[in-house]
């Protein structure tokens, strides 16, 4: 169950089921930061982000699964700390229901046209703060 200040946790669900767009950072091997805005769901509890097999993002959560996200809106800021787990095809059938509903984005058989080979990564947020 995460943490953080009862009014943020209040809203998140609301925020988490409307918003698209979630800040990711990751850490490179060598130390420095990588930021980047990308799609997102939430499905069973758990922030869901499809992107490229051999995505920047990839390559650093094999040497560090830390994350930290925050959500688009930074007049509301909401900022989640937590582990990022790699999952291959097949994906969770309501996960790639929820991003072929969210963005007509169908991620089922783990490939798309532009990115190629597909992972799926699971973010699981232990603590939101402001």
């Amino acid at each position: 169950m995460p943490t953080g200040p009862a009014d943020l946790l209040a809203e998140l669900p609301r925020r988490l089921a409307e918003e698209t767009i979630i800040w990711l950072a990751t850490t490179r091997p060598d130390g420095r930061p990588h930021l980047i805005a990308i799609w997102f769901v939430h499905v069973d509890d758990a922030l869901w982000i499809a992107t490229g097999a051999d995505s920047v993002k990839i390559t650093n959560l094999r040497a560090n699964p830390a994350v930290s996200v925050s959500l688009e809106s930074g007049m509301r800021s909401a900022v989640g700390e937590g582990t990022a787990r790699i999952i291959a095809p097949p994906f969770p059938r309501a996960v790639a229901d929820a991003f072929l509903e969210r963005f007509d984005w169908d991620i089922a058989d783990g490939s798309d046209a532009d990115m190629g080979s597909l992972a799926l990564l699971r973010l699981d947020i232990e603590r939101w703060r402001r």
